[in-house]
């Protein structure tokens, strides 16, 4: 059995004074990858700096990655935050930059337009502590405004949105804006690929490949903004389109199981409609009835979208790149 590079204490306690005496100092880093978000950046890292274990325990690494705005007035504000520039496009090469800055054993991940609670870093701890040999990723929750007048953008994203406990259980991966691993574990089934790919699933297969298991970790609690419109969900639904469609003719499917999967899209809205009208974490008939109403038009342009794939596949056009992160 592999050694845990978290003290027993920390696995089996939940007193951080005793916690305290237990770890040096830093046992975790927390690396942030940026891109054009100061604001949400500021917010991240008060969510951060505010946990309850004390600073001496981790370091924060924000990699920025060639943001319009330079990072200048936020070090000055933050002098305990390690500020470094990744060039090459992409949170893939960004994240892996502080990777190698980093000076801890445990190597925790979040985006910098995520806001963590305040027991995120210490839930991370315990759960690499009991299966060091593993990837934890946690809940991520939609940040509502007002959870009693939801935008339909809300209502949706609070149920069909980083659906964690289904990724990780089914799919064998984290989103990356919530993950924590030893570095050990990195070191094997990393580093991240760059923008052309979806390298929160990547490494999550690649690492399922080698028999490091991805768990999930309810407790480490993390909040995401919801997106501004349904346009911007159909974008990102577009780039999960595109990269299975490719990953679907790679593979030498025929484009008429393609064609199904599309079919089957146009109506999966109404079977997942149920989840939508009895998700606890949606209140309301108002709010259920603008999510439902914004889950059935996704659902129908999806399979529109997905089609399109197929028609210029046949009609043997060009299929550009999509990058994964734009």
């Amino acid at each position: 059995m592999a050694s845990s590079p978290v003290p027993p204490s920390i696995r089996w306690s939940s007193d951080p004074e005793q916690l305290l005496k237990t770890l040096g100092a830093p046992r975790v880093s927390v690396i942030i990858p940026h891109f054009n978000t100061p604001e949400l950046l500021v917010k991240c890292l008060q969510a951060v700096a505010s946990q309850t274990l004390d600073h001496g325990w981790f370091e924060i690494i924000v990699v920025d990655n060639g943001s319009r705005l330079p990072m200048r007035l936020l070090e000055a504000t933050w002098p305990g935050v390690r500020f470094l520039i990744e060039r090459q496009p992409g949170p893939g090469p960004a994240r892996n930059t502080g990777v190698r800055a980093a000076r801890a054993d445990i190597l925790a991940f979040v985006d910098a337009d995520v806001r963590v609670a305040p027991g995120w870093l210490m839930a991370g701890l315990k759960a690499v502590g009991r299966k060091p040999l593993a990837l934890f990723g946690g809940d991520i929750r939609i940040d509502v405004g007002d959870r009693n007048r939801m935008t339909d953008v809300e209502a949706f994203e609070s149920v069909f949105s980083f659906r964690q406990k289904k990724y990780i259980n089914k799919e064998h991966y984290s989103v990356t804006a919530n993950l924590i691993m030893t570095r050990a574990v990195f070191d094997r089934a990393g580093p991240f690929d760059g923008i052309g790919k979806p390298e929160d699933r990547a490494f999550g297969e690649r690492a399922h490949a080698m028999g490091i298991r991805t768990r999930y970790a309810p407790r480490m609690l993390a909040f995401h903004p919801a997106r501004n419109n349904g346009q911007e969900i159909r974008v990102k639904f577009g780039r999960v389109a595109h990269h299975t469609f490719m990953r679907h003719v790679e593979r030498g499917k025929p484009l008429i199981l393609w064609d199904a999967r599309a079919a089957a899209m146009a109506v999966s809205g109404l079977f997942h409609a149920p989840m939508m009208l009895f998700s606890r974490r949606v209140t309301g008939l108002g709010n259920r009835a603008r999510g439902l109403r914004l889950l059935l038009q996704l659902r129908w342009q999806r399979a529109l979208d997905m089609l399109e794939l197929s028609r210029k596949a046949r009609a043997g056009d060009q299929l550009a790149l999509v990058n994964w992160n734009s």
